[in-house]
Formats: C-alpha cells, sequence, structure tokens
C-alpha cells in the first residue's frame, strides 16, 4: 500500500470510527433512559423508528444521494441534521405525558431518517478510494465495531451514563463532528449520476424476480420471519441486563460487540469449510442458545448465562447477517446485487424488525406490573417466546433450504 492509498484508509477508518460511534452511544441506552423516566410503553417505538427508515432508505439513496450530490456532501448535511436532532431530543422530556413521548420518538424517527443512508454512503465512499476491497475494508470496517465498544464503554462504564440524557447528547455532537468531518473526505461524484430514475431499481423489482427460486424464497422468507423474535434482544435485552444485576448495562452489552470483531476475522475459516447453509442454521441456532440462557438465567439472576448469551453475538450477527448478505451476493446475478441487498435490507433490517420491535414491545408491556418492570419470572417468560420462535423457523429453513451452487438467471 503506498503512503497516499495509506493516508485515505486511515481518514476511511476515522469515518467508521465515527459512524457506528453514534449509533452505539444512544441504541443500547435508550431503553433504560425512557423506564427512567416514565416511558416504558413507548421503547417499542424507539426501536421502531430504525426499521422504518431502512423502509425509506432506498428512496432516499435511489432517487437522490446516487444520482444528485457527491457522497461526502450528502452524508456530511445528513450527519448534521440527524444530529441536531438526537441533541434536540432529551429537551422535550419534562415527563412522560401526552406530547412529550410523541415528540421525542419523532425526533429519533428524525434522525435515523437521516441515519440510514449513511450506513450506505459511507460504504460507497469507502469502495470507492480503496483498491483492494477484499483487503483493505475489512480494516476499515473494523474500526466501525471498535467505535460502537467505544461508545459503549464511555456512557457506560466511564460515566454511568445509562439512564440519563447524555448519551442522546453525545451522540448527537458526534453525529455533527462527523459531519463536518465528512466535508474533508475524498471527493466522491454521485455513482449514478446522469442515469434515469427507475421504479424498478427502486423498489426492487427485478429482485423480487429472484423469489420465483425456492431456496431464495425460503432463505428469504425465513431471513423476514426470524428477524420478528430478533428484534426482542435489541429493545429490551439492555433493561434486562440492567434489572438482572448488572450494573453499566451498556459496557456489558459491548462484550457482543467485542465477540463480533473475533468471529469476523475467523468467519473466512469457517465459511470455507461448512458453506451457507451451515454458517446459516448455527447463526439461527446461536439466537435461540441465547434466548434460553436469557430465561433460564432469569428467575435467579444467573449473570454468567447472561454475560454468555451476550457474547453469542458474534456468532449471532456475523453467521447470520453477514453470511446472509454474502448468499445474496452469490446468488444474485451481476447487474441487480445491488437491488438484491437493497431487498434484504428492507426484509430484514425493516420489515421484520419493525414488526418485531413491535410485537415484543406488546408482550413487554403486558408484562409490566405495577412497578414498571418485569419480575424474574416475567422475564423468563418474556425471553421463553423468541427462544420458541427462533427454534420453530430454524427447524424450518433447515428442512427447506438448499443451497445455491450457482447464480440464479
Amino acid at each position: 500500500m503506498n503512503q497516499s492509498q495509506s493516508s485515505i484508509s486511515i481518514r476511511l477508518s476515522i469515518m467508521m470510527f465515527l459512524q457506528f460511534f453514534i449509533w452505539g452511544s444512544w441504541y443500547v441506552t435508550v431503553g433504560n433512559y425512557m423506564a427512567a423516566h416514565g416511558m416504558s410503553d413507548e421503547i417499542k417505538w424507539a426501536y421502531s423508528v430504525g426499521p422504518m427508515a431502512a423502509i425509506v432508505t432506498p428512496f432516499i439513496l435511489g432517487m437522490i444521494a446516487d444520482r444528485f450530490f457527491a457522497t461526502e456532501r450528502v452524508l456530511g448535511v445528513l450527519q448534521i441534521v440527524g444530529g441536531l436532532c438526537l441533541c434536540a431530543a432529551p429537551l422535550v422530556v419534562t415527563g412522560a405525558e401526552g406530547n412529550n413521548a410523541t415528540l421525542f420518538i419523532l425526533l429519533l424517527l428524525a434522525h435515523m431518517v437521516c441515519y440510514m443512508p449513511t450506513l450506505g454512503l459511507t460504504n460507497t465512499l469507502a469502495f470507492s478510494h480503496i483498491e483492494d476491497q477484499e483487503k483493505q475494508f475489512p480494516l476499515i470496517r473494523v474500526f466501525g465495531t471498535i467505535g460502537w465498544i467505544v461508545a459503549g464503554v464511555l456512557v457506560s462504564k466511564v460515566l454511568h451514563a445509562d439512564s440519563t440524557q447524555q448519551p442522546l447528547w453525545i451522540a448527537g455532537g458526534a453525529a455533527i463532528l462527523m459531519g463536518f468531518y465528512s466535508f474533508s473526505l475524498p471527493h466522491t461524484p454521485p455513482p449514478s449520476k446522469g442515469k434515469d430514475i427507475s421504479i424498478r431499481d427502486i423498489l426492487c423489482l427485478d429482485a423480487m424476480g429472484m423469489l420465483k427460486d425456492s431456496s431464495f424464497l425460503v432463505f428469504m422468507l425465513s431471513s423476514l420471519l426470524i428477524c420478528i423474535p430478533l428484534a426482542a434482544y435489541y429493545a429490551y435485552a439492555p433493561v434486562y441486563v440492567g434489572q438482572v444485576g448488572f450494573a453499566d448495562p451498556a459496557f456489558n452489552m459491548s462484550f457482543g460487540q467485542m465477540s463480533e470483531i473475533v468471529f469476523m476475522l475467523i468467519m473466512p475459516m469457517f465459511f470455507k469449510r461448512l458453506g451457507v447453509k451451515k454458517m446459516l442454521v448455527i447463526g439461527m441456532l446461536a439466537w435461540v442458545v441465547r434466548y434460553g440462557l436469557f430465561a433460564a438465567g432469569a428467575p435467579d439472576g444467573i449473570l454468567w448465562m447472561v454475560l454468555t448469551g451476550i457474547a453469542l453475538h458474534g456468532i449471532c450477527y456475523d453467521f447470520f447477517f453477514v453470511t446472509g448478505q454474502i448468499y445474496v451476493d452469490k446468488a444474485a446475478p451481476s447487474k441487480i446485487r445491488g437491488q438484491a441487498q437493497g431487498l434484504l435490507v428492507l426484509v430484514t433490517q425493516g420489515i421484520g424488525m419493525l414488526v418485531g420491535a413491535q410485537a415484543s414491545g406488546w408482550i413487554y408491556v403486558s408484562f409490566l406490573t405495577e412497578s414498571n418492570t418485569l419480575s424474574p419470572e416475567l422475564w423468563q417468560q418474556f425471553w421463553g417466546i423468541p427462544c420458541i420462535m427462533a427454534a420453530i423457523i430454524l427447524v424450518l429453513f433447515a428442512l427447506m433450504f438448499k443451497e445455491q451452487k450457482k447464480a440464479l438467471d
């Protein structure tokens, strides 16, 4: 790698660090913050705004960012606007009644509508300025996971601020900082400049044609369905971790991202030996085990079970989500791979997680006691539901999915 490439890699690594530091600063703690301010009933909405934003992201990227403006400029503007929304969110929480909670959620939604497109924009910007994508990109992207971990350590272990407004202000400030930093990144012209806007591209209609293949249909349906029980982890695991006996919940949750780094590095070895189907099965099984450990550890507060469930995140995320992305890339014809990845995001991070956040929120609220918490026995029942759901979907997937050997034509 020459000096110029080394300098670019450093700048892109800083970009990735800030990108995920923003998300990691507030996303894990917001449930505990809302519970501490009398908004337990609304936690499901805080974890629904991301999926909602994921659904509209293809429109923002497809109609604006990809065609009319330089990538770094769109990235900068979106981060600054989104950061201001996050900074404003705690200012409306003077209580938990009426419009305060609603306005708080709307500001989170406005932030996520700005933030979700930047996940694709940072990848686009990085790929546009490195020479060896397979070798350089993982080393750049890993700084994003490091940023998430550092955020968790800072807001939880250092500041002990899991239930305060500080994480939202830190995340908002970091977003504004990244916004201004983005304008200094290498110039990246819009990748589809001059190309006509196609509704087929934006709505992923060509990629939907792949659903005629039975195995791809099984994969997509399984991915959609399993994201419903998966959503319970992102919304309520931090609340559970705090109530079961751990101090600094977000810090303890960061052990999941630490394991993610480890498994990301060793994934190629497993992939070569196991193949797509077994990797996906192991990823789904890890979610079943995680929820089983959460349920088993709840009544007596068995902390090692809870911590083991958190540490399984590397397998849960890498073996399911990352393997799924690789499978789609291999299965799709080259001309519609971008569409196919967009369809996967829409199905999983969008529809699946949205339904899951609302469903798990309904279950959580129905279990709430007069003290606005769940008893250990109710936590056991709560985690037992997604455990059983994930196990059923796992079995159906294992029986029905057949690994594709070549791209679908």
